[in-house]
Order: C-alpha cells, then structure tokens, then sequence
C-alpha cells in the first residue's frame, strides 16, 4: 500500500539527531548518572519543541511557569495541555510561520 504522507528518506530524523550526535562527545563526561538523564530529558522536550513548531525557548519559559501551578503534577489529565503537540499552548510559544511563494 502506498501512502503519498510518508517520506521516501529518513534525512529529516537524521538531521534532527545530528546536534545530538556531534555534541556528544561533549555529554562523554556528564558527572552523574542523574546529571546526563536531566540533559537527555531537556534535549528530548527541546527537540520535541522544535519538531512542532515551537520556540523552544518561549516554549520552555512558559512551561517553567505553568507547571508549578498545577495541582497534581502527575494526572495525565493535567499534562496533556503543557506537551509541545497541545492546542492549548499559546501562540507566543509558536514560531512565526514564513510564506513562501
């Protein structure tokens, strides 16, 4: 079955992994092991972010105010409005969408 959405290639996840791959060497000598899951865990919502169109910094900066507010951190129910995937989140947090012609 053929399906014109999926991509011939896998250029597009390997370009996104890339930054990860040359940096790397630089994560060799994380301190902690807790140290080098908080890096992976931050790299991974960053990238995410990045994947649906954010602004990973604005992005970050509103999460980082939200998720002190919320009542019970874990409830999914709670989560689902903060992932970078979310209708909810607010358009600052969205990158500004260029024409092209």
């Amino acid at each position: 079955m053929r399906n014109p959405a999926l991509e011939l290639d896998n250029n597009r996840s390997e370009r996104s992994i890339r930054p990860f791959v040359i940096g790397r060497k630089n994560w060799l000598f994380s301190n902690t092991p807790r140290g080098a899951n908080a890096s992976a865990t931050i790299y991974s919502v960053i990238e995410t972010a990045k994947d649906n169109g954010l602004n990973p910094l604005t992005y970050l900066s509103w999460l980082f105010e939200e998720m002190p507010q919320l009542d019970d951190p874990r409830d999914p129910a709670a989560l689902d409005r903060l992932v970078p995937w979310s209708e909810a989140l607010p358009p600052a947090c969205k990158l500004a969408q260029s024409l092209t012609i």
